[in-house]
């Protein structure tokens, strides 16, 4: 592996456990940020450097001697998707990634490679049809924003950089995201399916995700999109089983969609509910090899060291 790394988004809380795995490597890692001192405060083991990343390239001595870099910019979608939102959301993800693209691709020597995070709400609400990385993207607003925000990424590689576009499924971890959200009323026995509980969930656990993102870094072959999925799709009433026998709490009191849409909105509540039973083709076919490919060791692993 290279020895300078280039992340963005490296002080959120995947950028933070991958920047963690690489350091651990001897990798010297390089940050992008809009306020590097705070974040050198928080990791003084990252070199900082300022980039506002929806205005302007990243500035050329973060990209100096930098051999890989990982795109994991993105303002969170856990919110309220009202046009404002929308508008940063996917300025945070397609305007940034595209003056990254523009900065890499006028870097002299370029870097090799660019693992760029993306988002399984690329394929849209599938119902119970088996996704894989050919599956057609959806129409709605998610799915175009990952259709967008993708392409942004992919522009790189007619310049000879190594692209591989990392489909990511919501990540188990109990710091951030569905599960943080989900303990507290499955610890107080209130937790259940949502809405039915009928449609397919994909996960990955957070440590997959990062072993994910080293093995893009690490093979030559790995290139284009990638689901970045566990390999055994469930419903939401079987991870919600398997939630409450991790906790030792029942997991019948269901979650009707009317709730997830105040709490959330309807839009977000749509995307959050739709069915998408998604498999990582390719990257079984390329070889890689999942530590956590079941839900209730994840869950135990996740929630026993939590």
């Amino acid at each position: 592996m290279d020895t300078r790394i280039l992340i963005t988004g490296a002080s959120g809380a995947l950028g933070s456990a991958v920047c963690d795995a690489l350091l651990a490597r001897g990798v010297e890692v390089v940050g992008l940020t809009r306020a590097p001192e705070r974040a050198r405060a928080t990791n003084p083991t990252v070199t900082w450097h300022p980039w506002r990343a929806t205005e302007e390239r990243p500035p050329e001595a973060a990209l100096d001697g930098v051999g890989a870099v990982v795109n994991l910019i993105g303002e969170s979608l856990d919110q309220r998707l009202t046009p404002e939102a929308k508008e940063r959301i996917r300025s945070s993800r397609v305007r940034a990634t595209k003056n990254l693209v523009d900065g890499l691709a006028a870097a002299e020597p370029r870097p090799p490679v660019l693992v760029s995070q993306c988002g399984v709400d690329y394929y849209g609400d599938r119902g119970d049809a088996i996704v894989d990385e050919s599956t057609p993207p959806g129409d709605d607003f998610l799915a175009r924003l990952c259709v967008d925000w993708e392409q942004a990424a992919l522009a790189l590689a007619p310049s000879g950089v190594r692209v591989a576009t990392l489909r990511t499924a919501p990540v188990l971890d109990p710091r951030s995201g569905l599960l943080k959200y989900l303990l507290l009323p499955f610890r107080l026995g209130v937790g259940g399916p949502l809405a039915g509980g009928s449609q397919f969930m994909p996960w990955i656990h957070r440590d997959e995700l990062v072993a994910f993102v080293l093995w893009a870094l690490d093979h030559d072959d790995v290139s284009g999109p990638l689901n970045a999925v566990a390999p055994e799709p469930i419903t939401n009433r079987e991870f919600s089983r398997a939630l409450g026998r991790v906790l030792g709490r029942p997991a019948l009191v269901p979650v009707p969609k009317l709730a997830v849409a105040a709490l959330r909105g309807r839009e977000l509540a749509d995307a959050v509910l739709s069915s998408q039973r998604i498999v990582p083709r390719r990257a079984l076919d390329l070889g890689y090899e999942f530590r956590f490919a079941e839900l209730e060791p994840a869950l135990r692993d996740l929630l026993g060291r939590a």
